[in-house]
């Protein structure tokens, strides 16, 4: 029977994976109900679909690992379920990540003003550009999941009828061969998000120059632009950081005391990262957030709608009874 702390473990994880679905199956809802209704995609769809779907696998991969952990961590160690776990963790977290870097990308093209010839040209092939992007990461991402699953296997397969100091110690090797892999095909996108974050700066403060001189006072739209993409990728990095903070403690949680109760805490923090990010990017997309929008005002007549109704002559009751209590009658 689980304890009481891995019942609050299950309880917060299945909380953070229904609201994670819900954000970012709101995204991809929206997003394909107006690839219905226009008839063509756009490619800031194309890449918010793809991140979506993403961080859904990611949740379900993450929820998993945390639950056959928390029910059998030897067994699971020991298994090869554990290696397809991780090649499906690599393939949706490389990809989340990569499709973030090249929604950073897209508004880093679509809005800064740089008078460079480059990035002029690339603002000019900014479809292309994109979409070449899209496709070699996400090839990237397949390739990197692949070769882990087999190397990881292959190579690091014990045998149970060794002895446990030599099963530990290839245990460790191939932890750490395993948080190398992980983090270093992360730190492309990460980089790429950083300078668009840089480069977004550079451009608003070239923008918010130019403006003074005219004196307006005002923000004008492409100031309010660069503060949503700004607002946008700085959220991500800070979750990025916290969320890979997390991944080292949690790897590293089988060699330290109290290692379960780490790899709990651990996993309800990092679940934060596809759960949340969602709801970042509904609010910094206008056609996102007046969906939003519209469903909640929906939800609200529904629920006004579903209130008992009390006659008027019992309300006029009540208003008569409460008159006369305050105000009794002189004998």
């Amino acid at each position: 029977m689980p304890s009481t702390v891995e019942v609050i473990y299950m309880i917060l994880i299945a909380g953070e994976l229904t609201i994670g679905i819900w954000g970012n199956g709101f995204i991809v809802l929206v997003n394909c109900a107006g690839w219905l209704q226009r008839g063509d995609i756009s490619m800031i769809d194309v890449i918010l679909v793809s991140s979506a779907i993403s961080r859904i696998c990611l949740l379900c991969v993450v929820s998993i690992d945390g639950f056959l952990i928390l029910r059998s961590p030897h067994e699971y160690a020991q298994s090869k379920m554990i290696t397809i776990v991780d090649a499906f963790w690599t393939l949706s977290n490389h990809s989340s990540v990569w499709f973030t870097a090249c929604l950073s990308i897209f508004y880093l093209l679509k809005i800064a003003n740089i008078s460079r010839p480059f990035f002029l040209w690339l603002k000019l092939k900014v479809n292309r550009v994109i979409l070449g992007l899209f496709l070699t990461s996400f090839l990237t991402s397949i390739i990197i999941s692949v070769f882990l699953k087999e190397f990881s296997w292959n190579h690091f397969n014990v045998n149970p009828k060794e002895n446990r100091t030599w099963e530990f110690k290839v245990s460790k090797a191939q932890s750490t061969f395993k948080v190398i892999m992980l983090n270093l095909g992360a730190l492309v996108p990460f980089t790429l998000c950083l300078i668009s974050f840089v480069l977004l700066l550079f451009s608003l403060f070239r923008h918010t120059k130019q403006m003074k001189l005219y004196a307006t006072g005002l923000r004008d739209s492409s100031t309010e632009a660069h503060m949503r993409a700004i607002k946008t990728v700085v959220i991500f990095v800070l979750l990025f950081i916290m969320y890979y903070a997390v991944f080292l403690v949690v790897t590293s949680s089988f060699l330290i005391p109290q290692g379960k109760l780490v790899l709990m805490f651990g996993g309800v923090v990092a679940v934060i990262f596809p759960s949340s990010h969602a709801f970042i990017l509904i609010m910094g997309n206008s056609k996102l957030r007046e969906a939003l929008l519209k469903v909640l005002r929906c939800l609200k007549g529904f629920h006004q709608r579903r209130r008992p109704l009390v006659p008027q002559r019992i309300l006029n009751a009540r208003r008569k009874k409460s008159t006369q209590e305050s105000f009794p009658s002189p004998r």
